[in-house]
């Protein structure tokens, strides 16, 4: 039951391991409600193990794909912490009990990292926003679970927030992608009507048209972001600034790339940016939180 010692210390443990990652966008921070951040950090664990298995491990890729199927099994009959071992299962375990947080985003996380071992390229931007889908949505969606039971609208504005932030991501790791991990999120028709080859963003060099390219890519971003910042008003209490502060937080480090010269820098957001965006967080454009 919630309230154990148990279940507290592995709460605990999940939030250090939240925190101990920097991260440009908020993971369980201050500005959620206290009773909130142990099981976003716990959903965040689930995240980083099942991407540590896609990016990390070095194992062959059948034996970490069995490892990814084998999560998703175990997160879709998971319901008593009491029943579990680890510290993350036992609070993931917790929170889906308390929240009643479906299976389905949690499945569809793991398809993300299961296709990360079996793509790495994309043809057009619908194979990129079909991978955010996956990807990235699910994360957002568990959130407004965790708040309440969120609308379709909400739910669509935060695809939206979920897919711009993973876009970001994605364009601020450039060069880590193809070098590490032989993988370009850039979608391959652009990159030739750009002029862009893989032996470009490979060797670092930011050319014109990679300049180009990624002015196109960040101002689509842009618009998609703005297309779900409306989320923001709709939620109420520290929910709603903390959800601000993470398209606040996005919407900066989007304007930090833009700004830069050198395509292949990564941004870091600094105490100044800190206080950019938590000034416009704390003003929301006010929305109803129902259509009724």
């Amino acid at each position: 039951m919630a309230g154990h010692p148990d279940i507290r210390a592995a709460y605990r443990h999940c939030r250090v391991r939240a925190t101990a990652h920097y991260e440009n966008f908020p993971v369980a921070s201050w500005l959620l409600p206290a009773r909130l951040r142990g099981p976003v950090a716990a959903i965040y664990c689930f995240a980083r193990d099942a991407d540590d298995l896609a990016d990390e491990d070095q194992r062959p890729v059948d034996e970490r794909r069995a490892d990814l199927v084998a999560m998703q099994e175990r997160v879709q009959i998971l319901e008593d912490p009491a029943a579990e071992s680890e510290p993350e299962w036992i609070a993931l375990a917790d929170a889906r009990q308390r929240f009643g947080l479906p299976a389905a985003p949690f499945v569809d996380l793991v398809d993300a990292f299961i296709q990360d071992l079996e793509q790495t390229r994309y043809a057009t931007f619908g194979e990129v926003v079909e991978y955010c889908r996956r990807s990235a949505n699910p994360v957002g969606r568990l959130m407004l679970y965790l708040d309440g039971n969120p609308t379709e609208e909400m739910i669509g504005y935060s695809d939206a927030v979920c897919s711009a932030l993973q876009l970001i991501n994605f364009y601020q790791d450039l060069h880590q992608d193809l070098t590490e991990n032989d993988r370009i999120y850039l979608p391959q028709d652009e990159m030739a009507q750009y002029g862009v080859s893989e032996e470009t963003i490979a060797a670092g060099q930011t050319t014109f048209q990679l300049r180009n390219l990624m002015q196109f890519q960040y101002a689509r971003a842009d618009r998609l972001l703005r297309a779900g910042a409306p989320l923001g008003g709709m939620l109420r209490g520290r929910m709603g600034l903390e959800i601000r502060a993470i398209i606040n937080g996005g919407a900066r480090v989007l304007w930090r790339l833009r700004q830069q010269d050198d395509v292949f820098a990564r941004p870091r957001l600094r105490a100044r940016d800190a206080w950019v965006i938590l000034a416009h967080s704390l003003r929301p454009r006010r929305r109803k939180r129902n259509a009724d």
